[in-house]
């Protein structure tokens, strides 16, 4: 649970730092290239859950989203109650990247009615949807959970 706890607010610092340098120094929608053709940094507030999905809901009904964020974040605590006791370091460093990303894109959403998001990854005229360290973070710990779930867990021996 330590683990777990710390990774989480490790992510949480990492992700809120991150997302305050790019609402200093970044203008809305203007990159700033990283790596030519590969990699930018473009300032996007995003309304709507992963990837913009429920992008356009009317801002009126923006708490909708919110709740449904919470709700993911309650199933995954209800997760992390059965997995911790018996998951080891792997599903306590999953489940923390995962609680940090989640915290940190609800602050957003409670400060602003949108997450911060600015990575920008791209080839040619083709762009990955804009993301964050906390996207990040949630995605490779649902990554890692999706493994430790799938491979057989091997018993310590006596």
């Amino acid at each position: 649970m330590r683990l777990a706890l710390s990774v989480a607010l490790g992510t949480l610092a990492l992700d809120q730092a991150t997302k305050l340098l790019a609402l200093a120094r970044l203008s809305p929608g203007l990159p700033v290239s990283l790596l030519d053709g590969i990699l930018a940094l473009t300032l996007v507030m995003n309304p709507g859950l992963a990837f913009g999905v429920l992008g356009a809901v009317p801002p009126g009904w923006r708490w909708a989203v919110a709740l449904l964020s919470l709700a993911a974040l309650g199933a995954l605590a209800v997760l992390a109650f059965r997995l911790l006791p018996g998951g080891g370091w792997p599903a306590a460093l999953a489940l923390g990247l995962i609680f940090g990303g989640a915290v940190g894109n609800l602050i957003d959403r409670w400060r602003f009615g949108a997450v911060v998001d600015f990575i920008d990854v791209y080839w040619k005229v083709y762009h990955w949807p804009a993301f964050n360290v906390a996207d990040s973070a949630i995605s490779v710990g649902v990554g890692l959970l999706a493994l430790r779930l799938l491979i057989p867990h091997r018993s310590q021996p006596s």
